[in-house]
């Protein structure tokens, strides 16, 4: 028998087959490298640094709960309750009045609450600052992690990351009182308010009525792009719709100002983050302070002195 010839059309044939082989399974991103450490660390500095008051908080067993979800289930097979051990070993008190909920803006979200200082967010709880930007599966027919690709929403809806979403949306929502802060993107072009969405399925409908005082909701712009949404119009009405027949006391306000005042930081000359009371300075005969030193210097001397006093 004589071998055949390796021809250019067989050589592709070969490549084509060999990357099909190894393609990714999934459209969502791997397992995120070093997770037990990244988790473990995390928590480690959770409870040392960022909230000493959970120092009681055991980092093992929070690992162990959250391992046993992650090798135990097939990666379109986890639920949010398969979480429940992990959320109630790692839930804490939430301060009143410092919950903030969200929707298309995690890093300003981010930006602005100073790691929980200023307004607690679900990423600066124990258990959202455990998930937070990281990504996990089991592979699909093994016992291992996929590092290569995990399911996304649009490959099944009970994959690992998202219903972990779920069940911490749901217990954030259950633990928050007070004042209830939502900040919205009214630049996103799909609309600021997304009726499918983790506040629309997940958090709305697990809120505690009798333990909210009312719900102030913040529509920011992005600096130089058009808004889409403002209060009263588009999906934001119909969240204030919403809101109004579940019985909450609530109230919107467009470009909250000390949200607006931080993301004028990185744009002080653009048209977007104009001081307007320039002209009522002028009518008083008063010289605009920043017109002797620019208005990113003022900016920044009010992010300071708003940082200052919520320390």
């Amino acid at each position: 028998m004589t071998a055949q010839r390796l021809t250019p059309s067989l050589l592709l044939l070969l490549l084509v087959v060999v990357a099909g082989a190894g393609g990714a399974r999934w459209r969502g991103e791997g397992t995120t490298r070093h997770l037990e450490s990244i988790i473990r660390g995390r928590c480690a500095e959770y409870v040392a640094r960022l909230n000493p008051d959970q120092r009681d908080k055991n980092c093992t067993a929070l690992w162990e709960a959250f391992r046993m979800v992650l090798l135990r289930k097939d990666p379109c097979s986890v639920f949010p309750s398969d979480y429940d051990l992990f959320i109630n070993l790692s839930r804490h008190s939430i301060p009143r009045d410092k919950s903030l909920f969200w929707e298309n803006n995690h890093l300003l979200v981010m930006s602005y609450t100073e790691s929980g200082h200023r307004l607690m967010p679900l990423c600066n709880v124990l258990y959202g600052r455990i998930g937070d930007f990281l990504s996990w599966c089991r592979q699909e027919n093994g016992s291992g992690l996929d590092y290569q690709s995990c399911p996304s929403s649009e490959d099944c809806e009970n994959n690992a990351v998202d219903s972990f979403w779920r069940r911490a949306s749901m217990q954030y929502s259950r633990d928050s009182s007070g004042v209830i802060h939502v900040m919205l993107n009214g630049s996103e072009p799909a609309g600021a308010y997304p009726d499918k969405g983790f506040f629309a399925d997940f958090e709305i409908p697990y809120f505690q009525k009798d333990k909210i005082t009312r719900i102030e909701v913040w529509v920011m712009h992005d600096i130089g792009r058009p808004k889409v949404d403002s209060c009263g119009e588009g999906s934001v009405k119909t969240l204030e719709d919403r809101l109004r027949k579940m019985g909450f006391q609530y109230s919107c306000i467009n470009d909250h100002p000390p949200v607006k005042l931080l993301q004028c930081v990185d744009h002080s000359t653009h048209p977007d983050c104009a001081l307007k009371s320039a002209a009522a300075s002028a009518q008083r005969g008063v010289p605009p302070l920043w017109a002797e030193h620019g208005a990113s210097h003022i900016l920044l001397l009010l992010v300071a002195l708003a940082s200052a006093v919520q320390m």
